[in-house]
């Protein structure tokens, strides 16, 4: 048996929803063994004045995109991104996200390489690729006759573009085979993709069918792109098990989703993503004259269905700002949401979307340990990435410095000798 740590002193955010409370937490071989009021361990950690809560997840990430400069994409060398994806993932874990669902991109070794310990990184979930009509959200297809595969590209994320019940039976099959653990289609057109409109709606119903009931005999689960009212509608009625976006969502589409349990992944951060690397040249004209566009409405949509009760899950696919913002997310969520909502969306109900709530998603004994010692008021999400004082996933603590800064002979969790240290 391990060390047993007791984090005291602090306030407990258990991710149910209740307000914080005050409260001490041990925790011992990577598990969480009890909450309650003057418990006692063989290391003691300070948190006097600090908020401690689960880890944190973001339901749509696409960890392998560090940018969407077109330009910038084609000049780079194959293999680099794999390099930026090791920093991006390390600089997502560094902001107390320890659970994320990457929404098309990351493939199977990605995934691999975190759970061994190669890359310090997140648990991640893993769609590979995204599954579309021929000129959809993932036809890669420009004007100039080339291709671009953002999401893509390598022999372990399929192409994703079907058209018809029976390819879709195929591709599913395929991104299976390739280590999916989601199956993501897109039900709409898109913002940065050039040539289709996030008002028209894509892939018939025999189709997204067919995606549901190739998921679920493999156990899985659906996520759908959809912006477009029809396109949301449609995903719905077929059984996918959360609707990515929500841009223009009608009341009647709202109503669907509370009858059907439908999550809401509403990514909120993305078009502001976009609109920032739109100012400095990284996307086509059509994609920065869509998402502006688009934001009013999105938000809008955002706060109608979360204020009717559809279930929310914090997730970002901030593809136009570099990985580590993802927690400005919560500021946005708050548009439509109490804090306590807020805190529980990025938690709790991120862990019921996601299947592991079991394990994950709240503060309480016998699931794993990923703990985030926050700084100030929890429910004051402005600069929340600064406050954030100590991440722990699996009772270990993560290192706070750039990789290149530390020291391997120091670089042990400050838990690992008995005595008290403060943070």
């Amino acid at each position: 048996m391990g060390k047993r740590i007791v984090f005291s002193g602090g306030h407990v955010f258990d991710g149910t929803g209740a307000a914080p409370a005050q409260a001490d937490v041990t925790v011992q071989d990577g598990r969480f063994v009890e909450v309650g009021a003057r418990l006692d361990g063989d290391v003691q950690v300070d948190v006097t004045g600090k908020t401690l809560l689960p880890g944190l997840f973001d339901c749509h990430v696409h960890v392998m995109v560090s940018h969407i400069n077109v330009v910038r994409h084609l000049e780079s060398p194959f293999s680099y991104r794999f390099y930026e994806t090791a920093r991006s993932l390390e600089a997502i874990l560094r902001t107390g996200i320890t659970t994320v669902r990457d929404a098309a991109g990351a493939d199977l070794g990605t995934r691999t390489a975190v759970e061994r310990g190669l890359v310090i990184g997140p648990r991640m979930k893993i769609a590979i690729t995204m599954i579309g009509q021929t000129g959809g959200h993932s036809d890669g297809w420009l004007a100039s006759g080339c291709a671009l595969e953002l999401l893509g590209g390598n022999p372990g994320v399929p192409k994703g573009v079907v058209d018809g019940p029976d390819e879709m039976r195929k591709k599913v099959r395929e991104v299976i085979r390739a280590g999916a653990d989601w199956i993501k289609i897109a039900s709409s057109g898109g913002v940065v993709s050039p040539r289709d409109n996030p008002r028209h709606p894509h892939l018939r119903r025999e189709e997204i069918e067919m995606a549901v009931r190739e998921a679920a005999f493999a156990d899985m689960y659906v996520m759908s792109h959809a912006q477009a009212t029809e396109g949301i509608k449609e995903a719905v009625r077929c059984g996918v098990r959360s609707i990515e976006h929500g841009i223009y969502l009608d009341d009647e589409a709202i109503d669907l989703m509370l009858q059907k349990g439908t999550f809401l992944c509403p990514t909120l951060l993305a078009p502001q993503s976009v609109l920032e690397a739109g100012r400095v040249g990284g996307i086509s004209e059509a994609g920065f004259r869509k998402v502006q566009e688009v934001i009013e409405a999105h938000k809008d949509s955002y706060r109608r269905a979360a204020r009717a009760g559809v279930k929310v899950v914090m997730g970002t696919d901030a593809v136009g700002y570099p990985h580590g913002r993802n927690l400005e997310e919560l500021e946005l969520l708050a548009m439509g949401l109490p804090p306590h909502e807020v805190l529980k969306a990025t938690t709790l109900n991120a862990a019921q979307l996601l299947g592991v709530d079991g394990e994950l998603g709240t503060i309480e004994p016998g699931k794993c340990a990923d703990l985030v010692v926050l700084e100030g008021d929890p429910y004051q999400f402005r600069a929340m990435r600064e406050r954030v004082a100590a991440v722990y996933k699996e009772g270990k603590l993560v290192p706070q410095q750039p990789l290149e800064l530390i020291d391997p002979a120091a670089s042990a969790p400050a838990t690992a000798a008995v005595g008290t240290a403060r943070l």
